[in-house]
């Protein structure tokens, strides 16, 4: 039953995240990097604390008292983590929900899975797997078996991008996405898949204040099992990193694109374009909030993370049909576009069945 739960909270923060970039398309008026800082101020700075302030007591000293190096390191994934949520947001700009996202998310399965095991063979810690288990293993070889096959479903999602920029006439661009950039989205695509990872890292890296939380949450609920909310603490943390890079950015671009006038523009709706900002911001933040609430039922290792990974990747491609994105290609290429889809599930199968063997 425990396990249950947490495919269902795991199915719940994939649903958010799959879902959080439509709000911004309402907005109106106002430019990309206008909007996407303002929605996230509410996702890495004003609902990370709202939220470990409701769930956590004290959290702030369970911050306080955890080790310097401990605090930077998780900064730091955070600030690398911070700039794949940077390009995840022009990957989804320039290829579109479906697309930007199977391509992000499918590297990001894969780098997020493999990367902690290298790093866990030169710095070995107890329960967590190394790469040299998963290859000198059954379970192993089947985890690795299934990151080759999400492989190759982001290559077939990359072909399909690159069949719909050939076929797509430019009425229907203008309609569904008048910004797609086959190349331009595929170089942001990989870099955000690449470091979007380095989130599971920050985790890693903040387990001990996590570990804190639930030590505190046991020992006033014996019996109780493992505690629900006990990576909000961590977040805080780990999204100070990527609000720093994105804010940098942003007001760069602000400046550089003369759009800081977007924020006190009368000529657009400022509170609405604030609003549906915000609902993109929160619903973003959601994500992690119930992936917590999974890695506490199932843990956190590749299971995990490749689940979460997966049902994004579902449900932003369910969005992606529903905005039309693929209106206009011809059957081959939607057919190669599911194609890739499925074969990125497909993956997430074996590694599953992978784990199950362990």
């Amino acid at each position: 039953m425990s396990a249950l739960f947490g495919v269902i909270f795991h199915f719940i923060g994939g649903f958010a995240s799959g879902s959080f970039y439509i709000p911004y398309k309402k907005v109106k008026g106002w430019a990309w990097e206008s909007y996407w800082i303002v929605g996230g101020i509410f996702s890495w700075l004003i609902v990370p604390p709202l939220a470990a302030y409701l769930t956590i007591p004290n959290y702030t000293d369970i911050i306080s008292a955890t080790d310097g190096g401990i605090l930077w390191l998780t900064y730091l994934f955070g600030t690398l983590w911070g700039i794949g949520g940077l390009t995840y947001g022009l990957g989804v700009r320039y290829l579109g929900v479906s697309l930007g996202s199977s391509i992000i998310l499918g590297i990001s399965m894969v780098f997020g899975s493999i990367l902690p095991s290298i790093y866990f063979d030169f710095f070995p810690a107890e329960g967590k797997d190394t790469f040299t288990m998963l290859i000198s293993n059954t379970w192993g070889q089947m985890v690795l078996l299934g990151l080759l096959i999400c492989t190759a479903g982001i290559v077939l999602c990359g072909k399909a991008g690159v069949m719909k920029e050939k076929e797509q006439d430019q009425e229907t661009k203008n309609s569904s996405s008048n910004e797609f950039k086959i190349g331009l989205g595929l170089v942001v695509s990989i870099i955000s898949g690449v470091l979007s990872a380095c989130f599971n890292f920050g985790l890693e890296a903040g387990k001990p204040m996590a570990e804190q939380a639930n030590a505190i949450w046991k020992a006033a609920n014996p019996g109780g099992g493992e505690f629900l909310f006990q990576n909000n603490v961590t977040y805080v943390v780990v999204l100070w990193g990527g609000l720093t890079t994105n804010f940098i950015w942003c007001m760069i671009l602000n400046f550089k694109n003369k759009t800081f006038k977007n924020y006190t523009d009368s000529n657009t709706p400022i509170l609405k374009n604030i609003a549906f900002s915000a609902l993109a911001g929160i619903t973003w933040f959601l994500q992690f909030f119930f992936y917590g609430m999974g890695e506490s039922r199932l843990g956190n290792g590749p299971s995990s993370w490749i689940l979460h990974m997966a049902f994004i990747i579902l449900i932003a491609n369910v969005w992606g049909i529903i905005l039309n994105e693929w209106k206009g290609v011809s059957r081959k290429t939607y057919t190669t576009i599911i194609m890739g889809i499925v074969t990125i599930v497909v993956s997430v199968l074996v590694v599953g069945y992978g784990n199950s063997l362990k």
